[in-house]
């Protein structure tokens, strides 16, 4: 089991414990050290186990409450980043946090023109209205943590996907290739058409459009949407339940 030295693990509690101590140890015994000739053998094995044993009874302690505290106030931190971040819906990255990393990267790639390749991709639930208004609004929400989940489980670790819109969801997809890109999009439209809707009946059979957009380098965001949309409305209004993809043009 891999263990877990970040500021919310356990492990960095125990050792700032047993550090602090023997920190607190070692200057007892340092400060006591300047009167241990003018003690007799008796009063210095005294010292030396009082300078030894009270840091640890008193230091010990109040480290481990204080390293505690410090752990619970970084695991509060870790959860509201991750609400900040987080649709509460779908648990993939919200519009500003997925527009956020995906500028990351972008910036990333410019300084680094050999990895600069990859694709955007923005995929929409097709006939989403209908799916809310035959089944309810609480189906649809499970539809979209369908949808949400079997993107996650199509992509590589590195890849982004969020939620940017009611029933649209972005992916980056870093490092890949023009027909790459086109293998891993139409994984998730068919994975989409396969899952089981409802759960309880899978009598629905869901889909998506895709739109694509792959670039080589110095792409922008914006750039990368607009014409990942641009290809949506294409998929859309050819038909839906499609993949169209373009490259951006530098």
């Amino acid at each position: 089991m891999k263990l877990d030295y970040s500021a919310t693990g356990w492990p960095r509690v125990v050792i700032g414990v047993i550090a602090g101590t023997m920190f607190c140890s070692g200057v007892a015994l340092f400060v006591a050290s300047f009167r241990f000739d003018q003690m007799s053998e008796a009063r210095f094995r005294y010292s030396i186990m009082v300078n030894t044993l009270l840091p640890m009874v008193l230091a010990a302690p109040l480290l481990f409450l204080l390293l505690t505290k410090m752990r619970q106030l970084a695991i509060a931190h870790r959860e509201i980043s991750l609400i900040a971040s987080t649709d509460s819906l779908t648990t993939v990255l919200n519009r500003g946090a997925f527009k956020m990393l995906v500028d990351t990267c972008l910036k990333q790639a410019t300084r680094h023109p050999a990895h600069d390749d990859g694709a955007f991709l923005v995929i929409d639930a097709d006939h989403f209205k209908s799916i809310n208004d035959q089944f309810g609004h609480q189906k649809g929400d499970v539809a979209l943590k369908i949808i949400a989940q079997t993107i996650q489980d199509a992509l590589r670790q590195g890849d982004i996907v969020g939620r940017i819109g009611g029933e649209e969801f972005g992916v980056f997809l870093p490092g890949t290739g023009l027909e790459q890109a086109l293998v891993v999009a139409e994984r998730i439209r068919l994975q989409i058409n396969e899952a089981d809707f409802p759960p309880d009946t899978g009598s629905h059979t869901l889909s998506v459009s895709v739109g694509g957009a792959a670039f080589g380098r110095n792409a922008d965001y914006d750039d990368l949407f607009r014409v990942a949309d641009r290809c949506l409305y294409s998929a859309k209004s050819g038909g839906r339940n499609q993949v169209i993809f373009e490259r951006l043009v530098a």
